[in-house]
């Protein structure tokens, strides 16, 4: 069936601009570029750290080490200027242990020297280095302290000589001022290099401060890039993907849409890619699919709408036709033509029109094809492929007893269709079923076919719906519906009628409802009817007489009765012909 769910309204195919290859490019690319500038963060941080790591180990730490050896020799030199002083004043000095000490004083203090201007050289080339950021103001400093501390150490060297000079003159005196110049310069000289070691100190130490710090930033920085890289990589991936995803979605919504039998999906895809090519596809398809459905819809209120869909299915073969057993049924309004006479045309097409359909329904309710209308007569017929091999004959059956039951409804809306409520018509309804062989297929000529059942079974049906007007009955079934139909229903045997177009006569039955619904005294009445039936073909007549009139005790007013009491008196006065079988002969309608 047409739905009427849109998932958006239609679209014109653009061109493909941005195929999907592309936009999978396009994630990658952008992927790589958030990796890029995460490596470029961190080099440059690495960089920063890289840094203060070479300024320490390339200028800071040697120039601590230095200073430090300048202070172990220089606190070497006191001790041997301590030796020789305590030396110099032994009772028999010792002239060797002497001259030795003092040349380890001249080599201390050579080496002091020498070590000072190494760290004055090392000085001047980190001040011509540019690819490495140092605290230059600092190192100015020491530039200006390290000679500082080379001069109170040559003084100090000094100062020591003029006193051995001045003591080995005897001069106790002067000897004695220039111990105390010698120990003044020997303070001195604890303060340069203490203010050197102390300002190495803190430089190696704020260096190493910073280059933590700038290791923890590094590394804080380098989580906060990741993180952001992270985030956007993810926004910009989830974006191309739901241009991606969405798309696809929609069509999954589409198909399972039409799955459902929901013709109404139209699919909008804004992309530009072979998504939007895919979707304008189904588009298109959904609108084929929209088109044969509707042709369906129209077709089936012409033909029955299983017979459309297998033949556009293939399921029905369009040419040739088939032998299968099937049951017919043909239905026919008593009197219609005398009632048409008395109403209006429009009146008359809505009585039809609303009879139909109250019919239709019950027909199709009971998986039965609906072949024609034929003025106030319905021909439909049950069996494969429409219904299973055994239950055509119940099935047909069963729709017949329905179509009886809704003819209370039908004459209830007479007046609403009719537009009186007095002098209503009486409408009563005629139908009959016969079981077997046909030849079912697309039959017509090469501009109009039909897909109908022919043979003697289509015929038969005919001939039983005309019969119910000798019997006054409503449902006449042939012998093959009686014995496909099976237990659940109730029949009587009706009589033994050679109809128009047959030689051999057949057996009919009366469809009485179903064998649960019958009325009490309906079984005794149809036992005596049979008994009648049995009596009357042997040409029994006072016999069949009395169980007929049994018949009617129990039911009252039965038709079929009356019609044997009707034909045994006419016997009796014209006997039938000495080779008559019992049959009766149908040659009218």
């Amino acid at each position: 069936m047409l739905g009427t769910l849109r998932f958006a309204q239609p679209t014109l195919l653009t061109p493909m601009r941005r195929p999907i290859s592309l936009k999978i490019f396009s994630i990658t690319l952008a992927l790589l570029l958030l990796m890029v500038v995460v490596t470029w963060f961190s080099v440059f941080n690495l960089r920063q750290l890289h840094n203060q790591v070479r300024a320490l180990s390339d200028t800071y730490l040697p120039l601590q080490q230095m200073v430090a050896s300048v202070e172990i020799l220089v606190r070497q030199q006191m001790v041997h200027m301590e030796r020789v002083i305590g030396g110099m004043g032994a009772a028999v000095p010792d002239q060797v242990f002497l001259d030795k000490e003092n040349q380890d004083f001249d080599a201390r203090g050579i080496n002091a020297d020498q070590i000072i201007d190494s760290s004055l050289n090392l000085l001047k080339e980190a001040e011509a280095t540019r690819d490495i950021e140092l605290d230059r103001v600092t190192l100015a400093v020491l530039g200006r302290q390290l000679p500082g501390v080379q001069s109170a150490r040559q003084n100090f060297h000094r100062t020591f000589r003029l006193f051995q000079i001045e003591a080995a003159e005897g001069t106790q005196r002067s000897a004695q001022r220039v111990r105390e110049s010698l120990l003044r310069d020997k303070d001195a000289l604890d303060g340069e290099i203490q203010k050197v070691i102390d300002l190495l100190n803190k430089l190696t130490q704020d260096t190493a401060a910073q280059a933590k710090a700038e290791q923890a930033r590094a590394v804080r920085l380098n989580w906060i890039i990741t993180g952001l890289a992270t985030l956007l990589g993810l926004i910009f991936a989830t974006l191309v993907t739901r241009s991606l995803v969405a798309p696809i979605l929609r069509l999954l919504g589409g198909t399972q849409a039409v799955e459902r039998g929901d013709l109404g999906v139209e699919i909008l895809v804004r992309t530009r890619d072979e998504l939007a090519v895919l979707a304008d596809s189904f588009n298109h398809m959904v609108v084929g699919l929209r088109e044969k459905e509707r042709i369906k819809a129209t077709f089936g209120q012409y033909v029955d709408p299983r017979i459309v869909r297998g033949l556009l299915d293939n399921r029905l073969p369009a040419e040739g036709g088939q032998r299968q057993l099937m049951s017919v049924f043909f239905s026919d309004l008593a009197g219609f033509t005398q009632m048409c006479e008395g109403l209006t045309p429009d009146t008359a097409v809505r009585f039809l029109n609303r009879y139909f359909s109250l019919m239709s329904e019950v027909i199709r309710a009971r998986q039965g094809i609906i072949d024609k209308y034929i003025g106030d007569s319905v021909m439909a017929f049950w069996g494969p492929p429409f219904t299973g091999e055994n239950d055509h004959a119940e099935l047909c059956c069963l729709a017949a007893l329905d179509q009886m039951a809704r003819m209370e409804a039908f004459r209830a809306d007479l007046p609403n269709l009719i537009g009186v409520r007095y002098g209503l018509p009486t409408v009563n309804v005629r139908m009959g079923i016969a079981s077997g062989e046909v030849t079912v297929g697309n039959i017509g000529s090469d501009t109009a076919r039909g897909y109908t059942v022919i043979g003697d079974t289509v015929n038969l049906a005919s001939r039983l719906e005309q019969a119910n007007k000798f019997y006054g009955t409503r449902i006449l079934v042939s012998a093959e519906t009686r014995r496909l139909a099976g237990d659940t229903l109730a029949f009587r045997e009706i009589d033994t009628l050679r109809v128009a177009g047959k030689q051999e006569p057949i057996r009919v039955y009366e469809l009485l409802g179903l064998r649960a619904d019958l009325a009490p005294g309906w079984e005794a009445g149809v036992a005596a009817f049979e008994s009648g039936l049995l009596h009357y073909r042997e040409q029994e007549w006072d016999a069949a007489e009395a169980a007929f009139r049994q018949c009617l005790e129990q039911v009252p007013e039965d038709p079929p009765s009356a019609v044997f009491l009707a034909r045994i008196q006419t016997f009796r006065e014209t006997p039938p012909a000495p080779d008559w079988e019992g049959a009766w002969v149908a040659l009218s309608k």
